[in-house]
């Protein structure tokens, strides 16, 4: 018997995958405990409806994660540190820092999204990346200053 699994199931099948599998097995647990459906018409066009749905879905993320990557490219953040002798900057400028600065220029980013290739404990620019989707990054300048 062929089944539609509509939930993931550990080492049996993930959700959408379509496989042959004993008919008890099927109809005693995947189908009872709700992880398959058997493959039908109706469930083969609802299931196609579906994957159809996530890729509309998937496509407007990513246009609306290029829109934001065009804005935040031209971005420059601008943090107040303090300094000591000859210029030396007292600690680093975080990802949380980053992330406020962020959410005050109107911009929702969450910190795993953020990514620091050094640390930012010297005056002047650096480069700080943002994963906006699979695929695009964003790369805005983070101005240190005194």
């Amino acid at each position: 018997m062929e089944v539609i699994f509509i939930k993931d199931l550990k080492g049996q099948g993930k959700k959408g995958e379509i496989k042959k599998v004993k008919d008890g097995y099927a109809e005693n647990y995947l189908i009872k405990n709700g992880y398959a459906v058997i493959k039908n018409k109706e469930n083969l066009a609802k299931l196609e409806k579906e994957q159809q749905n996530k890729a509309n879905e998937d496509a407007k993320n990513k246009q609306n994660a290029l829109d934001m990557k065009k804005e935040l490219d031209k971005l420059v953040l601008d943090f107040k540190v303090k300094t000591g002798e000859g210029d030396k900057v007292f600690g680093s400028v975080s990802i949380k820092q980053v992330k406020d600065a962020l959410l005050q220029a109107g911009y929702k980013i969450e910190k795993s999204q953020i990514e620091l290739t050094t640390a930012m404990s010297s005056l002047g620019f650096h480069r700080v990346d943002i994963n906006l989707y699979p695929g695009v990054k964003a790369t805005i300048k983070a101005h240190i200053i005194k």
